[in-house]
């Protein structure tokens, strides 16, 4: 397949949708080593358009307008260290959904909710893992703890409820 993105950036792009986009930018920024690319503000001073390198991604963003719903989104990003990178979004105001743990396919990672409301998956990739092999290590314990754990937060973090719900993955026929 021919790429045919700009220079700099990639074939599919994410676009968050917030009510302070001025603010969600400077948050990557401190958070997840963001370089702020554009901040175009609009004659009725919302954020008409918004641009954040992180990594080899620019995520897109603009501001809400009041009759719009709140649309909240689900990022994922690989970072160099997903507890110190965890830290940083906490102490500019994220929460923490689900706390880092190390996965059976070789990622570490957790969640954080952002103070926008958006879901974040903070990942490194800290080992190589091939496929049979974690499809193996996904019914250790720790792997099948990490799992529900991770299941479990999102659904109560998404649903609202108290806990969540979490079913065991079932490695897919041959």
């Amino acid at each position: 397949m021919r790429h045919t993105a700009p220079e700099g950036y990639t074939s599919v792009a994410p676009w968050v949708v917030t009510d302070d986009t001025g603010a969600l930018l400077d948050f990557v920024t401190a958070a997840f080593d963001g370089e702020e690319i554009a901040r175009v503000p609009v004659e009725d001073g919302t954020v008409g358009h918004g641009e954040i390198r992180v990594g080899d991604t620019v995520v897109l963003a603009f501001d809400r307008r009041p009759d719009w719903p709140a649309m909240p989104s689900l990022l994922r990003i690989y970072v160099p260290d997903a507890d110190a990178a965890m830290a940083a979004a906490v102490a500019h105001g994220a929460q923490v959904v689900t706390e880092a743990a190390d996965s059976a396919w070789g990622d570490r990672g957790g969640r954080v909710r952002d103070p926008f409301g958006n879901i974040w998956w903070v990942v490194s990739r800290v080992e190589e893992v091939e496929p049979d092999l974690a499809w193996e290590r996904m019914f250790e314990p720790k792997y099948a703890e990490a799992m529900r754990l991770a299941q479990e937060t999102l659904d109560a973090a998404l649903s609202g409820r108290a806990s969540g719900v979490a079913s065991a993955p079932r490695r897919p026929s041959p």
